[in-house]
């Protein structure tokens, strides 16, 4: 178990991303979504991520029935403001957003302060919950300033409150979550895509920005969404068909990793796992079997050889830790959490 920043609340190293629950692209029936839950409780999972936003509520409510059963202080669930539901009578489904459910809701951008609180007591409502461990502001691109100005402050004195344990911010970029690392106090944040085998823009400024400032980064998007766990020809990035140069890059890391008895998928959750600033690395799954799967792949050990070539040949930088270099010097996977004793590093006044 790895602790989130400074505030005490501990996530396992794999978490399991509760959005294929609520029908990501294709239906998944309750029992199907039950099992999920139970199949990654078993292999160890006690980090299980959420939002309002998947399949309009429906992930957060079988998550909280699927988790009723077990000792609340066993687990650690995340969930994430800014996009607040409103109820819809236009009809139809909601597949535009990506997900197979009736289109009962529609989605309301809103970081206000007063947005952020009925937003998470909605989310309460739905896991069945009277707390949350983590909450992330959600997607803040287009309302950055409403987020920094009102959005964060009402997460921070909902942790003062004891509402929450741990605030932070998800998104699929660097440069924003970089800024909340930077200026606010944030304990986490998640980054999604955006530090993988093909794309470690996060090593640039987001990665060393959070461990100067002791904030943990929890990474989403594993594969790229599709890509890294099948680069065939249908194979999507970024929720998008593959651009042609990046299915040829995926397809050269899987024969090394082939090459080297291991597979893509192992390799790219492994890369993931390695940095020492990273938590916990979140992985969907909508099925028992690809929970057990994801498990499976999570403990797999990638042979040294293969990351050798990957820098060898120009496939890493050189800068990207990697399982087989990390010396005593360098923390094991998880948030390095600084001395109590020590200042966090220096908040910088918001704009």
């Amino acid at each position: 178990m790895n602790t989130l920043g400074r505030s005490g609340v501990r996530v396992t190293g794999l978490g399991l991303g509760a959005a294929p629950l609520a029908g990501l692209y294709t239906e998944v029936d309750e029992e199907q979504a039950h099992a999920t839950v139970a199949a990654a409780w078993r292999r160890g999972v006690r980090y299980f991520d959420t939002a309002p936003h998947y399949g309009l509520g429906l992930s957060e409510r079988r998550l909280g029935a699927a988790l009723r059963g077990h000792p609340r202080a066993d687990y650690t669930v995340s969930t994430k403001v800014g996009r607040r539901l409103e109820p819809s009578a236009a009809g139809g489904d909601d597949l535009t957003h990506g997900f197979a459910v009736p289109a009962t809701h529609r989605r309301v951008w809103d970081f206000t302060a007063d947005g952020v609180r009925r937003t998470l007591e909605a989310s309460l409502d739905r896991l069945g919950l009277d707390r949350v461990d983590v909450v992330y502001l959600h997607d803040p691109d287009d309302h950055a300033e409403t987020a920094f100005r009102e959005g964060y402050p009402a997460l921070e004195g909902l942790r003062a409150e004891g509402v929450v344990g741990a605030i932070g911010a998800g998104m699929n970029q660097t440069a924003l979550l970089t800024r909340f690392v930077r200026d606010t106090d944030v304990d986490v944040v998640l980054c999604a895509g955006r530090y993988t085998l093909l794309d470690q823009s996060a090593l640039t400024d987001l990665l060393p920005a959070a461990r100067e400032r002791g904030t943990s980064v929890v990474i989403g998007g594993a594969f790229n969404s599709g890509l890294l766990a099948d680069p065939g020809r249908a194979a999507t990035y970024d929720y998008a068909p593959a651009p042609g140069e990046l299915v040829a890059r995926a397809r050269r890391l899987q024969a090394v990793a082939e090459r080297h008895g291991s597979t893509l998928r192992a390799a790219a959750l492994a890369f993931c796992a390695a940095h020492p600033a990273v938590a916990s690395v979140l992985v969907g799954a909508r099925s028992a079997a690809e929970a057990d799967d994801c498990a499976d792949l999570f403990g797999a050990t990638v042979p040294p050889e293969f990351w050798r070539e990957l820098r060898d040949t120009g496939l890493l930088p050189p800068d990207a830790p990697v399982p087989d270099t990390r010396g005593p010097g360098i923390p094991v996977p998880g948030t390095p959490v600084p001395d109590e004793k020590e200042p966090r590093g220096p908040k910088r006044e918001l704009p």
